[in-house]
């Protein structure tokens, strides 16, 4: 039973890679001439324990080996080998050639024996005899003992230390005071059959009391005899060294059984609870990545819509809500791609150090699938951004056109009220001759005022075309009034031409005509006309994105000033010609209707529409400057953007930069690189406020509709990009440093070696992009003592075996055939190289233990030997045992073992 809780616990433990090797035996020379008086008792109760297993026993120890034949006995007994077969006769030469022949096996066991001869023993020699016994002792009893790298005697002591620590009033330092109170004997046997000694019912004023029971119980439960008296032992000052060693060790061999046991035990432990952090591992992971991946199956749609808005207010809506996934729902699901990468790199390299196969997830869960889907999301999320702004600027170039269009149609129907009445009169029938040539002039002054309305007809008709072509969603009632303002305006040219013909035909008929109101007439409509315009043009909507735009308007509104009083002397010259008609009629007594026969323009309306334009002057000053103050803001918001833009950018560049040499250092250990690469971490997090207060300058600009900045060559998705970029490098540098160390802390790879490996990978990395290709990588190897040769010196030479055998190293170093090799790729290689490894057969010899040497395996002895969890998990995953005269549930502990590290399917 405690063989195999030691095997249960052995296999516990599998997963300590380092296991002590045993350090060379004792010395092989011992001289007689150093021994001290030696324990007759304790030796011939040593050699009666073993020769009793043959049936026989000596009763004097320099007498009964004299004849050499118990002497060949004991050394087959407790060596398990055959002897030579002794010689029968009883003279002296037969006595010595047996006792030669046992002398010659033990001299063929590494041990050089000097100054005892087969004469010696022969002759009853006692000091010779008990010093060839002693040599036996050593050799078969005590030099194979090893406890942690420490071997025989300091072994010994070591495990008698280890095995009585916890017990009071016992300190072990040596084999021979350390022993005389009997605690450290008590203890022992406490230790390993706490049922035999009850002790804290021992005192240590009662040694003999103390000494007597362990030899009692020893003798009855452990079958180990009698070795040594109590009285002698605490009577001596200093019991002898060799006798205590000699019976202490019986105690060592009779309880090894049980720590193997325990051993094997542990190691079964530790692989079953890898496996299943293992599968925890996998399942989680597929767990993030369907999520994930959900989540970018559901968002692209929603990127990929392109519907457009018909309102300038719902488009900045679906701007807003793009704003809301950039800032709230995108940057959790960018921390779940990168821990996500974080957990197959770590799932892996626990896989590579536990000896497993390399975990694949589902079809379309790898990690490059989902930085495809994820470079995907990325693709079409700038193209939907680039679409809004586009659209924004679309709508709000069809409002400014459409409320354009409306302004001129209201200005051009207010004209062409009446006309179409006035040019249907028939007026000129009943008129004098006077009035006759009033109408036709008032006709000609028509025509002209007509002809200057043409531009204003062909401006409408031109922006009615060019909201159709950006698609205008109210075109249908644009085109309906562009096309009745058209139709009424060819049938006012109809209309025009058609009076004009009939005041030619009775011109004739009259002669009398009134220069003055003529001429009055021909310039206050010019007049008029440019009134008009101006007026137009001073109430004209704009919109500029520039201060060099607004700049150019006030230029130009600065020229119309300076026309003004060029203008006013027109306006003065054209009343002038009225107060001359004035002037004339009252010298001569005229009687004046009070209307221009010529134009229906009167002074007073020269007077007020100059009066208009002189009002709207200063109007339009004022909307220059208010725009002229809103481009200025715009230009400090630029300007301002640009500032804290161009210090951010170089920053993310050079933080990349930093962290790029932090990775490839080999100056300090990968505690040093972590704790910088942790530092450069937390500055990255601190800096996280500047990309805020970025990001809140970038929404002011995009509120304000700005839609360039000359000042920096960084767009906040520059920014946000190169952060992102930044986050992921720093994580995914601390987690290859983490793999390395784990690698190096479980393979037990040394900060030089790991040294060595990066300054070699350091040297072959030409491109310093922390990768080699395949060329580099087989000079590397071929640089650190590995026999290839190159593809084309292989061919050449027929030398096909190095290609192989390269071949093969890049499966283990590129299963996905990228065509580079990483450093943590390059790492695990090294290592696997250099390191061991537990394998399915160690697994196999465990689960033999705990099954009595049987091919199978019962669910009793799983849940005896191991604690409930493992054991629950073997139970369920081992196949039934196929063969004859087993016991029902038997288990197949073999292709178990062989499915823990990926020979067969688990």
């Amino acid at each position: 039973t405690l063989r195999k809780r030691d095997s249960g616990n052995r296999i516990c433990a599998l997963v300590n890679s380092g296991h002590s090797k045993g350090e060379a035996g004792v010395a092989r020379r011992h001289r007689v001439k150093s021994l001290s008086p030696f324990p007759r008792q304790t030796f011939t109760a040593w050699c009666n324990s073993h020769l009793r297993k043959a049936g026989t026993q000596i009763e004097n120890i320099e007498e009964d080996f004299r004849n050499g034949l118990k002497l060949m006995l004991l050394l087959e007994v407790i060596s398990g080998e055959r002897l030579p077969k002794p010689d029968k006769g009883k003279m002296r030469f037969h006595k010595i050639a047996n006792v030669n022949k046992a002398l010659d096996f033990i001299a063929s066991k590494g041990v050089k024996l000097v100054s005892i001869g087969a004469e010696e023993i022969v002759d009853g020699n006692v000091k010779m005899t008990l010093g060839m016994i002693w040599t036996i002792i050593l050799r078969f009893a005590i030099q194979d003992i090893s406890v942690e790298e420490t071997s025989a005697k300091e072994g010994l002591l070591l495990w008698c230390q280890r095995k009585t620590a916890p017990y009071r009033n016992v300190n072990v330092q040596n084999f021979h005071i350390s022993w005389k109170d009997g605690l450290a004997l008590c203890a022992l046997i406490h230790r390993h059959r706490p049922d035999l000694i009850d002790y804290s019912k021992l005192r240590k004023d009662d040694p003999i009391g103390n000494l007597n029971t362990a030899f009692e119980v020893a003798e009855k439960f452990l079958d180990i005899p009698k070795m040594l008296d109590a009285e002698d032992i605490v009577n001596t000052p200093k019991p002898d060294e060799k006798a205590i060693m000699t019976y202490v060790s019986c105690f060592y061999h009779a309880f090894a059984g049980a720590e193997q046991a325990e051993t094997a035990a542990n190691r079964i432990c530790k692989v079953l609870a890898v496996n299943q952090e293992n599968e925890r591992l996998m399942e989680e992971y597929e767990k993030l990545a369907s999520e994930l991946l959900e989540w970018i199956r559901r968002t692209i749609p929603w990127l990929e819509n392109r519907v457009a808005e018909q309102t300038m207010r719902a488009m900045q809506q679906k701007l807003e809500d793009f704003r809301d996934y950039r800032r709230v729902h995108k940057p959790p699901r960018v921390q779940e791609k990168c821990q996500l990468e974080i957990n197959f790199n770590t799932l892996q390299t626990k896989l590579r150090l536990s000896n497993r196969p390399a975990f694949m997830p589902s079809e379309g869960k790898m990690v490059s699938d989902i930085a495809n889907a994820w470079k995907g999301l990325e693709q079409v999320e700038k193209g939907y951004e680039e679409w809004l702004l586009t659209e924004i600027r679309r709508l709000e170039r069809l409002d400014h056109l459409a409320e354009k269009f409306k302004q001129k149609c209201n200005l051009h129907e207010a004209w062409t009220a009446g006309k179409e009445d006035l040019l249907t009169q028939k007026d000129y029938e009943s008129a004098s001759l006077m009035e006759i040539r009033a109408l036709m002039r008032k006709h000609e002054a028509f025509e002209s005022d007509l002809a200057a309305h043409q531009d204003r007809v062909e401006q409408i008709a031109a922006i009615a075309q060019e909201l159709n072509e950006l698609d205008y969603h109210d075109a249908a009632t644009i085109n309906a009034r562009c096309q009745g303002i058209c139709d009424q305006w060819d049938n006012l040219g109809t209309l025009t031409q058609k009076r004009r013909d009939a005041l030619e035909r009775v011109e004739k008929l009259w002669e009398t005509i009134d220069q003055l109101y003529l001429e009055f007439a021909k310039r206050a409509a010019p007049f008029n006309n440019w009134m008009d315009g101006a007026t137009e043009d001073l109430q004209d909507m704009f919109i500029v994105h520039s201060i060099e735009e607004i700049q150019s308007l006030i230029t130009a509104h600065d020229q119309f000033k300076a026309t003004l009083p060029e203008a006013d002397k027109e306006r003065m010259a054209t009343m002038g010609i009225q107060n001359e008609i004035l002037k004339i009629a009252q010298t001569y007594g005229i009687k004046l209707s009070g209307i221009n026969p010529y134009t229906n323009l009167s002074p007073q309306d020269i007077t007020n529409k100059w009066e208009t334009v002189k009002h709207l002057v200063p109007l339009r000053d004022q909307m220059l400057q208010e725009e002229l103050a809103r481009q200025q803001a715009n230009e400090r918001l630029r300007r301002q953007f640009a500032a804290q833009a161009n210090i951010i950018g170089p920053w993310i560049q050079t933080k990349m930069e930093e962290i790029g040499h932090v990775s490839v250092d080999i100056s300090g250990s990968l505690e040093e690189q972590m704790n910088n690469l942790k530092q450069y971490e937390q500055n990255i997090i601190n800096y996280k406020s500047n990309i805020d207060k970025l990001e809140g300058d970038h929404q002011l600009i995009q509120e304000a509709l700005i839609f360039d900045n000359k000042h920096t060559n960084y767009t906040m998705e520059h920014i946000r990009v190169g952060w992102e970029q930044l986050l992921t490098t720093i994580a995914r540098t601390i987690n290859e440093v983490e793999n390395q160390i784990l690698t190096r802390d479980a393979k037990g790879i040394s900060q030089e070696q790991l040294n060595e490996f990066r300054a070699s990978f350091n040297h072959f990395d030409r491109k310093r992009n922390g990768m080699m290709d395949p060329d580099d990588f087989r000079a590397c190897l071929i640089s650190m003592g590995y026999d290839l040769v190159s593809a084309e010196f292989a061919c050449y030479l027929y030398l096909k075996s190095g290609e192989v055998e390269f071949a093969r190293i890049m499966t283990l170093v590129d299963p996905n055939n990228t065509g580079v090799v990483t450093f943590q790729a390059f790492i695990d290689f090294m290592t696997r190289e250099t390191a061991e490894t537990d394998t399915a057969e160690q697994v196999m010899a465990s689960f033999k233990i705990l099954a009595s040497d049987k091919p199978y395996i019962t669910v009793d002895e799983l849940r005896r030997e191991l604690p409930p969890e493992q054991a629950e998990y073997c139970i369920t995953r081992m196949t039934k045992y196929i063969g004859t005269d087993i016991p029902p549930g038997a288990l197949d502990y073999i292709s178990f073992s062989s499915a823990l590290y990926g020979e067969s399917d688990l």
